[in-house]
């Protein structure tokens, strides 16, 4: 299989079958092996229906229905785990992404790139409610995790099959796989896609997404800078808090001894004992995070470096 074509689908009934056909029209016009997997993310329209409908039709349309309304993120965590084929493309279910992108994502993706991401250059969305945060949204999670994109927000994205099977998704992380794919050492490039105006249906996208995608900005930077060396950070703030404390202590100690003056009716006296407690809080909380880090990785035998390709050994040198 070459090719497997995820889609996420929350109540897009009058947008399945447009879709499908799209998909099936520019793609038996490649030399392409593919299956299309639909996952129905607890979809309350008639969605289900119409997908069995086409994979009763076509056995290459694979139907994954979540028991409830899941996310995204698990919709598309789903579809992972179904694919067989060597690239996966993902995409939304609303006809806004363009099918016809999908051969030029996969040309660069065999020119030598592990992950491709659509660039939404003329998007066909509101710019008071949709444009602006997502603008305002892509310079903040370029500059946080160093991973310049132009646009995360686009779902039309093309991945090796390696590059997710080393992928766990929570929360509304899967705009952020770029920026953890990263932290494999994965290469990735960005290239501009037709972006179209929603036909059927209604967004499910909002303003009130931005508190939850800036919270899963905060994990995506942590998971890339200290998932594999927590005490890095819990201990740096509460060196910095202790030793500040202790500095404070011991001034108000030699001001005490040398100068007379006194200790009860001063507030440093009770900001340095609890700058002091608060660094050994923190010192404690990074040697416990070191512990269940290493429980993690050792318990699940997950690797903390992925390696590219072996060059120079022979089969038998393998055996």
């Amino acid at each position: 299989m070459d090719l497997s074509i995820v889609v996420p689908i929350y109540n897009e009934e009058e947008n399945i079958p447009l879709l499908y056909a799209e998909i099936q029209e520019v793609l038996d016009n490649t030399s392409y092996s593919y299956e299309l997997i639909c996952v129905d993310d607890g979809s309350s329209d008639r969605s289900v229906a119409v997908l069995e409908e086409l994979s009763s039709k076509d056995d290459r349309v694979v139907v994954i229905e979540l028991r409830r309304n899941f996310g995204q993120t698990a919709a598309m965590s789903a579809g992972f785990d179904h694919a067989r084929g060597e690239i996966i493309v993902t995409m939304d279910g609303d006809l806004q992404n363009d099918p016809h992108d999908i051969p030029n994502m996969v040309e660069k993706l065999n020119a030598g790139y592990d992950v491709v991401t659509g660039w939404r250059f003329d998007r066909k969305d509101p710019f008071i409610s949709r444009k602006l945060p997502s603008m305002m949204a892509n310079k903040l999670i370029s500059w946080i995790t160093g991973v310049g994109l132009h646009d995360y927000g686009c779902t039309l994205k093309a991945f090796r099959k390696e590059v997710t099977e080393n992928i766990r998704l929570y929360g509304e992380m899967h705009r952020f796989i770029p920026a953890i794919a990263s932290g494999m050492g994965i290469s990735f490039t960005e290239v501009k896609v037709n972006h179209r105006a929603r036909r059927f249906g209604t967004s499910k996208y909002g303003i009130s997404r931005t508190i939850r995608v800036v919270l899963d900005l905060l994990t995506v930077k942590f998971l890339l800078s200290y998932a594999t060396r927590p005490l890095h950070v819990f201990g740096t703030v509460g060196v910095i808090s202790g030793g500040l404390g202790v500095l404070m202590a011991f001034v108000m100690t030699l001001q005490r001894f040398f100068a007379g003056v006194g200790l009860a009716d001063r507030p440093l006296l009770l900001l340095a004992v609890l700058l002091i407690f608060m660094g050994i809080q923190f010192v404690t909380m990074g040697l416990l995070a070191e512990l269940v880090v290493r429980t993690y990785h050792e318990s699940q035998h997950k690797p903390i470096y992925y390696v590219r390709r072996i060059i120079g050994r022979n089969s038998a040198e393998d055996e």
